[in-house]
């Protein structure tokens, strides 16, 4: 693997075509790790299907495509703020501003030109949702500080990333905020067993460098951790599947994504050697949850 490659990436495909210029650009906006991506637009597309949005994928697409350009934008500005820890971690030593293949001022160019992306996105919202996902700027931008002063930035990223089902919801009704708030809740706590997994990685590094992070705080007991987030997210999802519609075949259509959930804690290894593809493979489990907020939605109104 060459050194501008970091260990975790997806370096293939379109990003492994580009030029090598081009290829930082892309690797700066993690492009190369669709991962991230696909975590941030689940929620969104939760929120669309349970407020009953089967039908409106014209606007799923346009969150999708606001998902990967404020992923890019969120993975530049981070960058730029860990720029001095990333060059002391061995996993993101490599990173195209902290091994000085992109410049700062070139990164904050690319960082403007996916806003730009994400505001064309926005504009295509009504205005009561353009304002929810205005009021996520202030959570964003504190986010990279989190890890210094907090062993929970785990759960400030479970705020971040599970803003997009507030978005989806709002955009189409305006009723329902308990399902709302309980699907919200959900994903955060999901979104802080699945990054606790993946912090995993990066436990003997961060302990050198003092990056503070659930993995670590946990301790051995991070399979027990992991297990009660996840629980709790489910336990979240079940009530706002209940509130929405008080069935029981609705909430049936959670199990495969339960069975899902059980099966990564149970093969989560106490070294963390496996804790990268389990960390991806909460992509199927938001397509999952997605099956079951359009079972629960079809039937909700």
């Amino acid at each position: 693997m060459s050194a501008e490659i970091v260990p975790d990436s997806e370096h293939r495909g379109v990003v492994a075509a580009l030029p090598q210029r081009l290829r930082d650009f892309a690797q700066l906006a993690r492009f190369d790790r669709p991962i991230g991506w696909w975590l941030l637009f689940w929620p969104c597309a939760w929120g669309v299907l349970l407020a009953g949005g089967e039908n409106h994928w014209t606007l799923i697409a346009w969150l999708l495509a606001g998902s990967i350009a404020m992923r890019g934008a969120g993975c530049v500005y981070n960058d730029l703020v860990d720029v001095d820890l990333d060059r002391q971690v061995a996993r993101t030593a490599s990173r195209p501003v902290a091994s000085g293949r992109v410049t700062r001022r070139a990164a904050w160019v690319w960082l403007l030109l996916l806003c730009c992306i994400g505001l064309a996105v926005l504009l295509q919202l009504h205005w009561q949702a353009q304002l929810v996902a205005l009021a996520s700027i202030a959570l964003v931008a504190a986010y990279p500080f989190m890890k210094r002063i907090t062993w929970w930035p785990q759960a400030w990223l479970g705020l971040v990333f599970s803003w997009g089902a507030l978005v989806g919801w709002i955009e189409l009704r305006g009723d329902g905020l308990a399902v709302l708030a309980a699907l919200y809740a959900g994903s955060a706590f999901w979104v802080i067993g699945y990054d606790t997994i993946y912090a995993m990685q990066d436990r003997e590094d961060d302990a050198l460098v003092g990056i503070r992070s659930s993995a670590l705080r946990l301790g051995d007991s991070v399979r027990g951790g992991v297990a009660a987030f996840y629980l709790a997210a489910l336990a979240c999802w079940a009530l706002a599947v209940w509130l929405l519609r008080a069935d029981w075949l609705a909430l049936a259509a959670l199990l495969p994504l339960t069975l899902h959930l059980a099966w990564q804690v149970l093969s989560l290894r106490a070294d963390g050697e496996n804790a990268l593809a389990l960390f991806r493979s909460n992509r199927s489990a938001g397509l999952l949850m997605a099956l079951a907020c359009w079972v629960a939605g079809n039937a909700g109104l």
